[in-house]
């Protein structure tokens, strides 16, 4: 799925998910990665609800998962935010955040969708799948 469709974008997202303990394998969802191809632009939205992670796991590290959180937003900015990724393309950055990996903050699957607003679906996305 590439290119533009009636006006609209192709997009890419997964979903970032906190896992507290691993071994349980119970998560909450706690944020959104989009990518769009088209228009270079990559973004990362989060929202933590500390009382259901608390739920989870009463004694999880809400600091280190909101650090966790705030990391992916600076990769998806680039620039010293990034780390490493500093010098690398939208697509790249993205490529790198959705990599499975078995850590407290867990990407979810990739979907994709058609968008005429690519700057909007983060805030969308969080809406209708995190809050």
């Amino acid at each position: 799925m590439t290119g533009r469709h009636n006006g609209r974008e192709v997009f890419e997202y997964a979903l970032l998910r906190v896992v507290p303990r691993v071994e349980r394998g119970e998560q909450i969802n706690a944020g959104v990665v989009v990518y769009c191809q088209a228009t270079g632009y990559v973004a990362a939205r989060v929202h933590l609800d500390e009382a259901r992670l608390l739920a989870l796991d009463p004694a999880a590290d809400v600091e280190g998962v909101r650090a966790a959180l705030c990391a992916v937003e600076g990769v998806c900015l680039g620039g010293e935010r990034a780390g490493q990724a500093a010098g690398d393309d939208p697509g790249r950055r993205f490529r790198w955040l959705i990599a499975p990996r078995s850590t407290v903050v867990q990407p979810g699957p990739v979907h994709a969708g058609l968008t005429a607003d690519p700057e909007g679906e983060p805030e969308r996305l969080l809406d209708l799948l995190v809050r």
